[in-house]
């Protein structure tokens, strides 16, 4: 097992008060000779960084951030799956189940208050992982070892630094730049940068961490999980993209492929699993192992009839992106269409990320019509169970069987080479350049066209026309990976795809629909909720409240 997978804390917590590090280090892997080399109490920082070793736990410890395993509502970092999946909950892709008063659901639907529990713990997980990467920087030095190895771990904090400020900056805007260690009168005090700041500084360190990380390619098997020049550039094309510096953008994707390192796995549903996680397409993941840094994903979201709570719940809005296996769009009205088995004739990925009415979830059948009122998944209002219609399947080893909350390791997909080839397209075609069909066929059709999914090739060259088509892609492709409400925020569309009422899942044969769902539609779709999203509000977080009351200048 590489040491970024095993279950070492660096612990740093930000409160707004102050930036306090205290370097706790525990292992819970079964290893006597570890645990006599590292046993579970404080090392005194001024005895700390003496050893390679002890740099190598320090690292891990800017990689952990103060991430928190197990089940949670309210993220501790951006990249575990509460991080990542419920952020969603704030999109047109996922319900949760827990209702409209979810803080999730409260970013978008018009709600939005500085007491929010879930800004805040994006911004504490932020400031935490930034703490501890300004430590490790401040220190590293003083271990004597090779000066490359400490180059590469340099890189790997600086990595990890910026990309928690373009978390803040694509969320928060203008926050604290905090590049050093502070005390906890200046942490009292300390002034918001403006954002063209904060993004500057975020573009000059993924440049500066790029130039000094390995390619992915060279990265040893025990080196799994540690970021590469390949995440770097895709973090840099991210922040072009968002400040719509589109050529910048296409030549930080455009090195990415150059470099050859990453391609589009033929098996898209595998690429979510522990059998492919290690895919060269996932160029960076969350690592999560089972029975010590589990991934509870499973307890969250697997359907009731698997033992899961069913929490998230994708909606008929990105049900129904999933077109046709013709490449045509979806039609209730269409002969191709079948309300008993909405996978039939579909896109694949319908399948492969999405649970409906009858269909198979490892060896159990996935039960949730309305009038199915013996089964746990029944679709109601009341049932721990599907609030659209609609399950996620995305992420599971369909027989898993082990513990839901403890057991499960399947790694999260931070960056992915498809979203890097449709980044480059998006890029190339907001730049103005000319779109080919090569071009097309190097990335959206490349994505489109793995052996698992084979859609019809994209031949629109017309940028008007495209720009929906590969949106679209972008959407289904990605979906609940964490970056669609980041796409919402950067294309200002807000407004329009977050404002009104949501459906589920079409029941034209129900015989309680009428009865029971709280709002009806002509195509019989199962009613969830309405949001009122407030363009110029809702996509600019406030910083915390708690942050505010101990430091007015945050305001």
């Amino acid at each position: 097992m590489n040491y970024l997978k095993h279950n070492l804390i660096i612990k740093t917590s930000y409160y707004g008060k102050a930036i306090v590090l205290t370097l706790l280090m525990t292992i819970s892997f079964s290893c006597e000779k570890a645990l006599e080399q590292f046993p579970s109490n404080a090392f005194a920082k001024d005895n700390f960084w003496t050893s390679e070793p002890n740099a190598k736990i320090a690292l891990t410890g800017v990689y952990r951030g103060s991430m928190t395993y197990g089940t949670q509502v309210v993220p501790t970092d951006w990249w575990n799956y509460c991080g990542l999946v419920f952020l969603e909950f704030a999109t047109d892709n996922l319900y949760d189940r827990r209702g409209d008063n979810s803080m999730q659901n409260r970013l978008t639907n018009g709600t939005l208050l500085p007491d929010n529990a879930i800004i805040l713990g994006y911004w504490s997980g932020s400031y935490s992982r930034i703490a501890i990467c300004n430590d490790f920087l401040e220190n590293i030095d003083k271990v004597k070892m090779e000066q490359a190895k400490i180059d590469r771990m340099k890189a790997e904090a600086l990595f990890i630094r910026a990309t928690q400020y373009f978390y803040l900056s694509q969320y928060f805007g203008a926050v604290p730049l905090v590049k050093k260690t502070l005390t906890p009168d200046k942490a009292n005090n300390v002034d918001k940068a403006p954002k063209s700041e904060v993004v500057k500084f975020v573009i000059d360190e993924l440049t500066q961490a790029a130039a000094n990380l390995p390619s992915f390619g060279a990265l040893k098997a025990d080196e799994t999980g540690r970021a590469s020049k390949q995440a770097a550039l895709a973090f840099l094309g991210r922040i072009y993209l968002a400040e719509k510096k589109f050529t910048e953008a296409a030549a930080a994707y455009k090195q990415i492929i150059d470099l050859g390192a990453n391609k589009i796995d033929p098996d898209y549903q595998s690429l979510f699993t522990p059998a492919n996680e290690n895919s060269s397409e996932n160029i960076f993941s969350m690592q999560y192992v089972p029975g010590e840094t589990s991934n509870a994903l499973t307890q969250h979201a697997f359907p009731a009839v698997a033992s899961g709570w069913h929490i998230v719940n994708p909606t008929g809005s990105i049900a129904d992106a999933y077109g046709f296996d013709d490449g045509t769009p979806l039609s209730y009205d269409s002969p191709k269409f079948n309300y008993k088995n909405m996978g039939e004739n579909r896109d694949p990925r319908f399948r492969y990320n999405l649970l409906w009415d009858g269909s198979k979830f490892g060896s159990k059948t996935y039960v949730c019509h309305p009038d199915s009122t013996k089964s746990l998944d029944q679709l109601t209002y009341s049932k721990q169970a599907t609030r659209t219609g609609y399950g996620l399947r995305k992420f599971f080893d369909e027989n898993f069987n082990g513990s839901l909350m403890t057991d499960y390791g399947g790694n999260m997909p931070i960056i992915r080479y498809a979203e890097v080839l449709l980044s480059y397209l998006e890029a190339e075609l907001e730049a103005g350049k000319p779109i080919s069909q090569a071009l097309l066929d190097q990335t959206i059709n490349a994505v489109r066209g793995r052996a698992s999914v084979k859609m019809p090739p994209i031949k629109v060259t017309d940028p008007n026309l495209l720009r929906p088509i590969l949106r679209n892609e972008r959407r289904i492709e990605l979906a609940f990976e964490g970056i669609r409400l980041w796409d919402i925020f950067r294309w200002d569309i807000g407004a329009e795809v977050l404002k009104g009422d949501f459906w589920g899942a079409p029941f034209p044969n129900s015989q309680l629909y009428a009865k029971t769902s709280k709002k009806l539609d002509p195509k019989f779709r199962w009613y969830i909720t309405s949001k009122s999203f407030r363009k110029g509000i809702d996509d600019r977080w406030p910083i915390p409240q708690s942050e505010v009351n101990v430091n007015p200048k945050l305001k």
